[in-house]
């Protein structure tokens, strides 16, 4: 997919400049040639398109959309710079890939093409892609299976609002709240993986919890399973809490 810069539309920023199609098409190329199972975006934005009437939040928001609903486990965004000189013209690709689920950065490479009197960017994109993608993929392929041997790593961060009467050293049937939530976090890591900063009266931090790729059923577990699992700890205990996820980030705020 390409990199848009926030608050712009990926579809508009794909029909005014019809060279990041080709840029796509061979990034795409390379990762095909190589054995990967590859989802065209484009075609997806399209159907998308087609099938929904988007308010303008939705719009810019729609590469989100697309990359939750496509059954990738990665995605690869990238964008490309042409630069023109009087001894030649090169593109650099720029090609970053995430993790689907938590939004974690995979890997990242610069691509250059080398300098030549041409001015097929596709051209120059693929010689640029072809140079890099052997080390590219690589790096993806050995951390994608690093989550599936060790699960996926998020950030938990647990805080009390100011108008709470609650904190976390408060007691329930004699143990502090705080510890309570440490206990249920090495119940439910994947493998008992985690590691936590601490907490104080107002703030307990999280900033290494793993969590499986797969849950029980064999179906993607994501942050929001997580964050609904352990909602459940905080409702057993008649604490009601704000949540929030963004990537590989869940903040729970005690009310």
């Amino acid at each position: 997919m390409p990199y848009v810069t926030e608050g712009n539309d990926i579809r508009e920023a794909i029909e005014q400049d019809p060279n990041i199609r080709l840029v796509m098409s061979k990034i795409r190329e390379a990762f095909d040639k190589r054995g990967f199972t590859t989802i065209d975006f484009e075609t997806r934005l399209k159907a998308q398109s087609a099938n929904n009437a988007l308010s303008d939040n939705a719009r810019i928001n729609r590469s989100s959309m697309i990359i939750q609903n496509s059954g990738a486990d990665i995605y690869v965004e990238a964008e490309y710079v042409f630069t023109t000189s009087v001894s030649g013209n090169s593109v650099k690709v720029l090609m970053k890939a995430c993790d689907v689920s938590t939004g974690g950065a995979l890997a990242s490479k610069d691509a250059f093409s080398g300098i030549f009197y041409t001015e097929d960017i596709g051209r120059l994109a693929g010689a640029a892609v072809e140079k890099v993608a052997d080390d590219f993929l690589s790096v993806v392929q050995t951390k994608f299976d690093d989550i599936v041997s060790n699960g996926r790593s998020i950030i938990v961060d647990i805080k009390v609002d100011e108008a709470s009467s609650h904190t976390l050293h408060q007691e329930f049937n004699g143990a502090e709240l705080a510890d309570m939530i440490e206990d249920w976090v090495a119940d439910h890591a994947y493998k008992n993986n985690y590691h936590s900063q601490g907490s104080t009266e107002l703030e307990l931090i999280f900033d290494d919890i793993h969590i499986p790729l797969k849950d029980a059923n064999g179906r993607n577990y994501t942050i929001n399973q997580f964050d609904r699992e352990i909602r459940q700890l905080f409702r057993s205990l008649g604490i009601q809490v704000a949540h929030t996820t963004k990537n590989n980030t869940l903040v729970i705020t005690i009310k």
